[in-house]
């Protein structure tokens, strides 16, 4: 992989990522204002080991899975729309403080974990953009690793900026805002539901579609 292509990546990358936040993004800014961003790092680590898997699905070409294997899917999508859904719920009915109650580790992990791999749409995504950028002549898993791992930085990245963007939102406007913030996360996860709901895996994506693996 040449320098000139590795850049084009970056540029294709940072385009796709100029959209309205998608379900995992709305997770984590729900649980950022909840808790604060460092509280809220284990969801972020569950969606980007999910975003791994499905890197790793798709770069090594088992995405047709998504296909041959569509009601699976369908229901483990569906699955992830309800568990929002429950969780926005919760949220929304928890009480009126910032932090109801103490943030788990484990328990946000999960919930960015099942948001992301919820969304099979992100194989097909990542199976439709690496191609693009790969050189056949080199070896394979070495561009999968580098593109992969940058796709995995930048997301990263625009997580933490998102996350404390709300925070500091959530800490400037003060005490009353602070009574609605479970509030407001819980509805912001339902958003994240209806989203995920929106997706659809009948054909692969373009990368010029927006947020779709989000």
């Amino acid at each position: 992989m040449t320098l000139e292509i590795y850049l084009a990546y970056l540029a294709t990358v940072f385009v796709f990522f100029v959209h309205p936040p998608g379900p995992s993004q709305l997770l984590f800014i729900a649980h950022s204002m909840r808790y604060d961003v460092r509280n809220a790092l284990p969801t972020m680590a569950g969606d980007l080991s999910a975003n791994s898997l499905q890197i790793a699905i798709a770069g090594f070409g088992l995405a047709g899975l998504i296909h041959l294997s569509a009601s699976f899917f369908f229901v483990i999508k569906w699955f992830g729309v309800a568990y929002l859904v429950w969780i926005g719920i919760r949220a929304i009915r928890s009480g009126s403080s910032k932090t109801s109650a103490p943030a788990r580790k484990g328990h946000l992990f999960r919930q960015g974990f099942i948001t992301s791999a919820a969304n099979p749409y992100a194989v097909v995504f990542f199976a439709a953009l690496f191609p693009q950028f790969i050189d056949p002549a080199l070896p394979l898993t070495r561009q999968i690793l580098i593109l992969g791992a940058t796709y995995l930085i930048i997301d990263g990245a625009i997580l933490l900026l998102m996350g404390a963007a709300a925070e500091k939102l959530t800490a400037t406007l003060g005490g009353r805002f602070h009574a609605w913030a479970n509030r407001l996360s819980g509805v912001f996860m339902i958003i994240a539901a209806i989203l995920l709901a929106m997706k659809d895996i009948a054909s692969p994506p373009s990368v010029a579609e927006g947020n779709a693996a989000r």
